[in-house]
């Protein structure tokens, strides 16, 4: 795994169960799910603290540029990836298999 592109964080135990059904609620992975809480979160700062989202990032960054993701360099979610492969009834189905499993 590429060490510049991901990182671990520690969350609660129960966090992490929210965390799990938000994921299995809305089909997306905990690392898409929680990319996607972030950018809205700095979205909303943003217009809270009157700044476009470029420039609340270097705030928040302390002007580093190598820290700042613009929207081209963000990730594809895996909305996306299914959308493009158009294998989105397929992927639907398997994951709601695995829930009932897991009940």
């Amino acid at each position: 795994m590429d060490i510049n592109k991901f990182k671990s964080v520690a969350v609660r135990k129960a966090d992490y169960d929210t965390l799990q059904g938000l994921c299995n609620q809305k089909f997306r992975s905990p690392a898409s799910m929680i990319s996607k809480l972030v950018n809205q979160y700095v979205e909303y700062q943003a217009l809270k603290n009157k700044m476009d989202i470029v420039n609340y990032k270097k705030h928040i960054l302390k002007m580093d540029p190598k820290l700042i993701v613009t929207k081209e360099d963000n990730v594809r979610t895996v909305e996306d990836r299914v959308k493009k492969n158009g294998r989105a009834t397929s992927v639907k189905r398997r994951i709601t298999r695995k829930i009932k499993r897991r009940k």
